[in-house]
């Protein structure tokens, strides 16, 4: 009994000291568990990763790539898997920065570091590109792929000097091509494509100086002054709505850029009016299609392909819209900045109805100097001549004295005030009138009968008259109706022809 005591004093002795190892097992324990199971994580990350690799869905592999970095920053080779994935996405910096680490981490590596010059060489760093080649070749001296590759960073740095040397030297066909080749072997260096840019915009190649612009912007997706350089220069060009979607991407960037906001907010306006003409125009709303291009006039001053614009707008809407001598204002003032064929037909229908044929036909003429497969030209050009053939005989529009865009209902009113006015009854006591208005009155009727029948009304526009002798067809016209023709007074006209 006496003993007890002291048993259990021992024990709580024993099982104070046991106590912290039994906590340091436990959590070994714990560690080694969940060490597994982050390894098995992370092996699954990576077959994953290989197999969204295997099928192209880059952007997928590269999450799982992250996933497995995250979980084992110190495995060289998931770098060196992601760094693979960057390269195919164009990613060169995000590329670079993983293979910078593969080769920290394992600097024997020579696939990563071929790899990490072939980038460089890309990039045109070409003393860097040198120092990966070199190194690889004094472990390896018989690398085929570093010696192919080392092999054209010195045609690519003396090419770069000489195409230095001519542009410096005004000699810019020269210089551009020099930058084409070396652009060939380093296609990921955005400063050679800013650098062809500008030698093309001094060469008047501005179209191809817009497209290494973009190119460069998207190598460089941070480059904001390159975005505002871009949307400028197709601001120059006249395309508002390209020039408005970069400004765009540069106030992304940096909203308050003190250059592209500026311009956003003037852009934004001309691109409105714009836009809003070209809808107008499509939807024949003439009038609204004038105003909205009258807009961009009043708010661009500077910019001539934007007046171009404008102008070319107010030419296609004021001849749609029969205000003729406003249209060849424009179109005139169009032509007088770009020669451009659609603006040359525009102006051609202008001069058709002022019929002013030889005009008309020259404008169709030069269009087709502009563009010989261009179909509104060559059509245009085959009816200006018949309708300037056509005019040497009858015109309908004019004997019944409307529009050319007159409605059915219209041209029948207007055949009945002709009708009365020139019914030869009227004229019963002078037989002189009496001749002068039957021959009206055969071409009112004749008038009547092509401009109500669609079909004929369709020849007739093209130049051709239904009715004319020489085109195989009868040039009178059908009277039966006109035996019905009444007086306004209500009764019938008692008429005769007589042709003796």
């Amino acid at each position: 009994m006496s003993n007890q005591p002291n048993s259990s004093k021992m024990q709580r002795e024993i099982w104070t000291k046991l106590t912290p190892y039994l906590a340091l097992l436990i959590l070994e324990f714990l560690l080694d568990v969940s060490e597994a199971a982050s390894q098995a994580e992370i092996n699954n990350h990576l077959e994953l990763g290989k197999q969204f690799l295997a099928k192209g869905q880059l952007s997928d592999a590269l999450s799982h790539y992250h996933a497995a970095v995250e979980g084992d920053p110190r495995n060289y080779l998931t770098y060196f898997k992601r760094g693979t994935v960057y390269l195919a996405l164009g990613k060169a910096k995000n590329a670079l920065s993983d293979l910078d680490k593969v080769i920290e981490l394992k600097p024997d590596f020579t696939a990563a570091r071929i790899s990490r010059g072939n980038v460089h060489l890309k990039l045109a760093n070409y003393d860097l590109a040198q120092l990966d080649f070199y190194n690889t070749l004094q472990a390896d001296p018989y690398n085929p792929e570093a010696n192919e590759l080392i092999q054209k960073i010195e045609p690519a740095t003396e090419k770069k000097r000489l195409a230095d040397y001519y542009y410096g030297n005004n000699d810019y066909n020269s210089a551009i091509q020099l930058l084409t080749e070396v652009i060939e072997i380093s296609p990921w260096a955005s400063h050679l494509y800013e650098l062809r840019s500008e030698i093309l915009m001094e060469n008047n190649d501005i179209l191809a100086a817009v497209s290494d612009i973009k190119t460069a912007s998207k190598l460089q997706s941070d480059n904001v002054d390159g975005y505002f350089k871009l949307s400028n220069l197709l601001y120059q060009l006249g395309h508002a709505t390209d020039a408005l979607k970069y400004i765009r991407e540069c106030l992304k960037l940096d909203p308050e850029h003190k250059d592209c906001f500026p311009l956003y907010k003037k852009l934004k306006k001309i691109e409105k009016f714009l836009t809003e003409a070209e809808q107008y125009l499509e939807e024949k709303n003439y009038g609204e299609c004038i105003a909205s291009a009258l807009k961009v006039l009043k708010n661009e001053r500077d910019i001539s392909m934007i007046i171009y614009e404008g102008n070319r707008l107010l030419c296609a809407c004021y001849s749609k819209d029969e205000q003729i001598n406003e249209a060849i204002k424009h179109c005139t003032d169009a032509l007088n900045t770009n020669l451009d064929a659609g603006v040359y037909c525009d102006r051609a229908d202008a001069y058709l109805q002022s019929e002013l044929y030889d005009d008309a036909i020259k404008d169709f003429k030069s269009a087709l100097e502009v563009d010989q497969n261009y179909e509104r030209a060559k059509e245009g050009q085959q009816k200006a001549q018949k309708l300037q053939q056509q005019a040497e005989r009858r015109d309908y529009y004019k004997i019944l004295e409307v529009k050319r865009t007159a409605s059915k209902k219209e041209i029948v009113k207007a055949y009945r005030k002709q009708a009365q006015k020139w019914h030869p009854d009227n004229y019963q006591n002078d037989e002189k009138m009496k001749k002068v208005a039957e021959k009206k009155f055969i071409d009112i009727a004749a008038a009547k009968e092509v401009l109500t029948d669609e079909e004929k009304r369709r020849q007739f526009d093209n130049g051709e008259d239904p009715l004319d002798p020489e085109s195989g067809k009868s040039g009178m016209p059908n009277f039966n109706n006109f035996h019905n023709f009444h007086s306004f007074q209500g009764s019938p006209f008692q008429f005769r022809f007589h042709f003796n």
